[in-house]
């Protein structure tokens, strides 16, 4: 490859292939069976080589079409094994690497971006990307002042290419439903497109890892790498090493993967109430899991004990500003669910858009729908599995359950479609490492409501009207929001 293949009709071609490779493997997997061979082993087959096609061509083109494969790779848990075993390797390598572009590109970016003397700002700079990704790779580097760093750039023509493959892969969303059973796939694809602009822009990803880098500088659990230098198409960091996390989800011991799941959650969770800002791209590649810090006198009252791993967080080109932190309804929302309080809770999700005003619900079956996935905050501590995920993707999916049809009568406003993705992806990684968590502890800690002393500023009358029916006049312009199926 000499460059990120930027012609929309290349990559348009490519995309379209893809849809159209699964139906030829269809029509060939149903040769093989009236030829003799079983249907489980060509099914099987039929499935590896579809995971194959689809990591080839996501990873060769990058942009959108990558960045879509990375936010599907999280939800490989909630698949059936005989469905999930095929596509999760493919898919875990788009959490980490794709194919590189050619060092003389990456220089013409630098030269042009930096300037032509860009050398005299590094003592090394590898030329092999340590990783490359949907739109920039990394290299690994050493600073004129002796910091090892990470060289973040961004590939040539990715703006366009990330508006071109979003584009065209929404036209055939319902196509790549097989990818990701009874999961909506084109609001997914929407969001990122929402996205894009931020997404391209290194100067607002600097302020962000920078925020967070200055508020976690002294936390013993979470490591942030602080900005170098930045520039258009360049930002500069210092480097981390540490277990990618997709190693420790693939061969981690059981004390790594429990607290990588732990960290994982502490970071969810006090990010917004620290900074402001929801780290919104949680997918594996994204994190590593450090040894611990050598620092003298470091003790429990520090916030750990000295040999505990420490959560290594990269990539906040994508992030969700919260100023005031995760909303309060979330919370308050949860806590009455735990209390059974099916009205209060009606009333909440009435009174923030999740049940619209043309819509009259039952509260008691809301309150059945959310028990099963608030299961995790129920006790003090949760074993996340693939078993259990799958448990509640089926139930939710299944076009004959209670839980499928109340589910498509609720809506996700605007506001939240972000923080939704965020918590299930998050909660998918949780699954893959099969972690033990203290969930309640970081919600006790860090989610505004959840406790009861923080329920002063709940306006109950709004909550008992909404749960009355009362209608509420919608903010003008305001989105309708997508359906919480999604």
């Amino acid at each position: 490859m000499s460059d990120l293949p930027r012609k929309a009709v290349t990559r348009t071609a490519k995309l379209a292939a893809l849809p159209l490779g699964f139906a030829g493997r269809a029509t060939w997997g149903l040769g093989k069976r009236i030829g003799g061979k079983s249907a489980e082993l060509v099914a099987r087959e039929v499935q590896q080589r579809t995971a194959d096609q689809l990591f080839k061509t996501l990873g060769e083109l990058k942009g959108g079409a990558m960045k879509l494969g990375q936010a599907l790779s999280v939800f490989e848990s909630a698949l059936p094994e005989e469905i999930a075993g095929p596509y999760r390797a493919a898919l875990t390598k788009l959490q980490e690497a794709a194919p590189p572009l050619p060092a003389r590109t990456v220089h013409g970016v630098l030269a042009e971006r930096i300037g032509e003397d860009w050398r005299e700002y590094f003592l090394e700079f590898e030329d092999t990307p340590a990783a490359a990704a949907s739109i920039g790779q990394v290299h690994r580097a050493v600073w004129h002042d002796g910091r090892e760093v990470a060289v973040k750039v961004q590939y040539p023509g990715a703006g366009e290419a990330l508006l071109s493959d979003l584009t065209q892969l929404s036209r055939f969303a319902r196509l790549l439903g097989p990818l990701v059973p009874g999961m909506d796939i084109k609001p997914v694809i929407k969001e990122l497109r929402d996205r894009v602009s931020e997404e391209l822009d290194y100067e607002l990803e600097a302020q962000a890892q920078q925020e967070h880098a200055a508020e976690f500088e002294d936390d013993p659990d979470v490591v942030i790498p602080q900005v170098v230098h930045q520039s258009d198409q360049v930002l500069v960091t210092e480097w981390i090493d540490g277990i990618p996390l997709s190693e420790v989800i693939a061969e981690g011991t059981a004390e790594q993967r429990d607290r990588a799941g732990q960290l994982l959650a502490r970071f969810l969770f006090s990010g917004p109430a620290r900074t402001g800002l929801l780290h919104a791209d949680p997918h594996p590649g994204n994190f590593r899991l450090l040894p611990p810090a050598e620092e003298e006198g470091q003790t429990e009252e520090d916030g750990g004990p000295v040999g505990s791993w420490r959560l290594g967080v990269l990539d906040f080109g994508t992030v969700d500003r919260l100023p005031g932190g995760l909303p309060r309804n979330i919370g308050d929302s949860l806590r009455l669910a735990l209390e059974g309080d099916a009205a209060g809770v009606y009333g909440l999700l009435r009174a923030e858009g999740f049940v619209k005003e043309s819509i009259d619900l039952d509260p008691d079956a809301v309150l059945d729908y959310l028990l099963p996935i608030i299961e995790p905050t129920q006790v003090e501590e949760f074993t996340f599995s693939r078993g259990w995920i799958r448990e509640q993707a089926a139930r939710i999916a299944d076009p004959r359950s209670p839980a499928h049809q109340l589910g498509r009568q609720l809506n996700l406003p605007p506001s939240y479609v972000l923080i939704h993705r965020v918590t299930l992806s998050t909660i998918g990684v949780l699954c893959q490492l099969g972690a033990t968590v203290r969930l309640r502890d970081e919600l006790e800690a860090w989610l505004p409501g959840f406790l009861a002393e923080d329920t002063e500023t709940v306006d109950t009358e709004t909550v008992d009207a909404a749960a009355e029916g009362t209608e509420y006049a919608e903010e003008e312009g305001e989105p309708e929001g997508e359906p919480v199926q999604a």
